[in-house]
């Protein structure tokens, strides 16, 4: 019995080296690489024109799996006024949007923020936001940090066969950790 446990810790210890290296290497591989994204394009899936709670259009520029998970950037050209995201949450992301064109009003916990071109917005993670869009057109950067399921989430959303339910929505949320807690921000 104390020989299987002395092999066992000799084992352990002896493959410790072997993953904090693999883990080493990763890193180094992913920062070796670097590539370029052209305005218009999107990195993976080409234009992500979702359903249910906006009909705008996604390009992964930075992916989750270019950075291990660790940061996720998307440019979001808005073709829904008056539509946007239901009250949610991000337990584990942080997000900032950069206006690049049109407006958009968000609401980050009690606070109402007017968002133009130029400005940008910091949602800190655990706290229930969203936005709308006030203008005709729109155009955002979103990063997100880290990367979290959101790509998922929006080629999930594309994919569907019909306009979702906001019970669908929600489990779709849920599914890509993230929690509706409440309706969508409407702009009067």
């Amino acid at each position: 019995m104390l020989r299987n446990k002395f092999i066992a810790s000799f084992l352990t210890i002896a493959a410790s080296p072997l993953i904090a290296f693999s883990e080493l290497k990763k890193t180094i591989q992913r920062k070796s690489k670097a590539f370029k994204i052209a305005s218009g394009e999107g990195r993976f899936h080409g234009h992500i024109q979702l359903k249910g709670v906006n009909a705008n259009i996604l390009d992964v520029k930075i992916s989750g799996k270019d950075t291990d998970g660790q940061l996720a950037i998307f440019e979001q050209t808005s073709l829904s006024k008056g539509r946007g995201t239901p009250f949610h949450v991000h337990p584990n992301q942080d997000e900032i949007f950069q206006v690049h064109e049109g407006s958009y009003r968000f609401k980050v916990g009690d606070d109402l923020f007017d968002i133009t071109v130029g400005d940008r917005i910091f949602l800190p993670r655990n706290v229930p936001h969203a936005w709308t869009q006030i203008s005709e057109k729109g155009k955002m950067t979103v990063i997100l940090q880290p990367a979290g399921k959101l790509e998922e989430f929006f080629v999930t959303m594309a994919a569907l066969k019909h306009e979702p339910s906001a019970t669908e929505i929600a489990k779709i949320f849920a599914d890509n950790e993230m929690q509706v807690v409440g309706p969508p921000l409407k702009v009067e």
